[in-house]
């Protein structure tokens, strides 16, 4: 059976964008060293603050 990790255990970073921290998610399992912004909407801010 798989060992059981609370959600205080789990890594997190801080987003690029709005410096919030933000934890790991499954989804993320595989790019987690890729990840830079917390959501959706911190990566289009952050794509349209590059042009300006």
């Amino acid at each position: 059976m798989a060992k059981m990790i609370r959600k205080g255990d789990l890594p997190s970073k801080a987003c690029a964008q709005c410096n919030r921290p933000f934890a790991w998610r499954k989804k993320w399992e595989k790019t987690w060293h890729e990840v830079r912004f917390c959501s959706d909407r911190c990566r289009s801010d952050s794509k349209s603050t590059r042009k300006a």
